[in-house]
């Protein structure tokens, strides 16, 4: 089913409290901004537990839907600005052009609010194991999102280098052909890319306003 029709469930007061928090799991299954179980616990520090009480879960429906909505207006914008350029001979977008089809990493409406509650999430919940493994490219992005989190968000030009010094090194190593050498070693980059793709929007976002287009590591 389609985001609407299980955010009608979850709209329904006919229907059981249960089922209409799995309706809202089902809409965060579709529209995921910080990843599945970080965007429901960032959805519980906005809205309140929803789990239990009904006005916290209207309340989390409509911020996952806002951050969605603001997601389809940069779709629509970027379409519209893709004719544009053909129009002008530009078949093909440039590869530094920001493309919103391309990855949904952060919240729309509050992009530093929720990369910040991401870093802290994956910290608690994923980054020990990727740091388990002696890696310097690791140590260097555990040492950003710590920056990150202590500063709630900014990064001196320093730190932004060494982040940049590390997206570099793990880009290389996702393009170098892991997947089919070491598939271990691949999905660690892949989201070691990700908590760095984190930590720039919580270091570039104006709170409120859209993701800014450094977000989008590719």
């Amino acid at each position: 089913m389609s985001f609407s029709v299980y955010a009608r469930h979850v709209r329904n007061p006919a229907l059981p409290h249960r089922r209409r928090v799995s309706a809202l799991r089902s809409c965060v299954q579709l529209y995921r901004p910080i990843g599945f179980h970080a965007t429901l616990s960032f959805l519980r520090v906005v809205a309140g537990p929803f789990e239990r009480d009904e006005v916290a879960l209207l309340r989390a429906l409509d911020a996952l839907s806002a951050s969605r909505a603001g997601w389809h207006a940069e779709l629509g914008e970027y379409a519209a600005e893709r004719r544009a350029a053909k129009r002008r001979g530009q078949r093909s977008p440039r590869p530094n052009d920001p493309n919103p089809n391309l990855g949904l990493r952060c919240w729309y409406g509050a992009a530093q609010q929720a990369a910040l509650h991401a870093l802290m999430f994956w910290r608690r919940k994923r980054l020990p194991a990727l740091l388990a493994w002696p890696d310097p490219i690791a140590s260097q992005v555990d040492s950003c999102v710590t920056a990150c989190l202590v500063a709630g968000g900014p990064l001196t030009s320093a730190q932004r280098e060494q982040l940049s010094v590390a997206v570099d090194a793990l880009q290389r190593h996702v393009q170098a052909g892991l997947w089919q050498d070491d598939q271990a070693a691949y999905f660690r980059a892949r989201e070691l890319l990700t908590v760095a793709r984190y930590v720039r929007t919580a270091a570039d976002a104006v709170q409120g306003s859209r993701p800014p287009a450094s977000y989008r590591i590719k």
